[in-house]
């Protein structure tokens, strides 16, 4: 399914008592989503069931939090982080995410399952949206996507380390 490529400029918001879920197999397929989400993301449910979750990918958002995002659960760990995500209109919405890997019965993992909630517009203007620009701004300096992906992801792992905190401490710090 292509993206709409189009952006309006205008943010999308839902209530602070919303949650957004969504579940997808391993390779990040979409195979539950609520009703929550196909409202925010103005999608019908034949439509979001089976593509890539980066369906709503925003192109402001970094590539490096989604490596951050996937090296952890490759790992068995939970993460959260602030996303800026993209509807089917091109209207776009900051939500505060929680991933964690789903298990089946065997202990072996085969899924993932987030739940977004409305993210706090002071942290995100204040500390995420300048901190994504920048980190941004590295990968589209770089021809090779996957170059400039590492880049600023080794630039967000230097900030870490040169404030003293992991990046869970970081996330809660905000």
């Amino acid at each position: 399914m292509r993206q709409n490529q189009t952006l309006t400029g205008r943010e999308r918001t839902f209530s602070a008592d919303d949650v957004i879920a969504t579940k997808t197999d391993l390779k990040g397929h979409i195979t539950y989503v609520n009703r929550v989400f196909l409202n925010i993301a103005q999608l019908d449910l034949k439509r979001s069931i089976g593509p890539p979750h980066s369906i709503i990918r925003h192109p402001a958002m970094p590539r490096c939090v989604f490596k951050l995002l996937w090296d952890r659960l490759a790992g068995g760990h939970e993460v959260f982080a602030y996303v800026i995500n993209r509807a089917m209109s091109g209207d776009h919405y900051w939500v505060f995410a929680h991933v964690t890997p789903s298990y089946g019965p065997d202990g072996a993992v085969v899924g993932y399952h987030s739940n977004r909630r409305v993210a706090d517009k002071s942290k995100v203007t204040g500390v995420i949206e300048p901190l994504y620009a920048e980190l941004l701004a590295v990968e589209n300096k770089h021809t090779d996507r996957k170059q400039g992906m590492n880049a600023a992801f080794a630039l967000l792992l230097d900030k870490l380390k040169t404030a003293g905190i992991d990046y869970d401490r970081f996330v809660f710090s905000i």
